[in-house]
């Protein structure tokens, strides 16, 4: 994960994620096109509960 330096979640480190998917035989060019609108999506909602939990 990037976290800001405030404290919030501003996505996955996307180096760490081809790796993992060349490991598991997931070719890169898929998780190049998949990866950052479910990127965005996670941290939005990462956010939005660290919002509540902090009140």
């Amino acid at each position: 994960m990037r976290v800001a330096p405030a404290g919030g979640i501003i996505g996955w480190d996307i180096g760490t994620a081809l790796a993992l998917a060349a490991a598991l035989g997931v070719p890169g060019v898929v998780v190049a096109e998949l990866l950052p609108p479910i990127e965005a999506v996670m941290a939005r909602k990462i956010n939005e509960q660290m919002e509540q939990h902090d009140g």
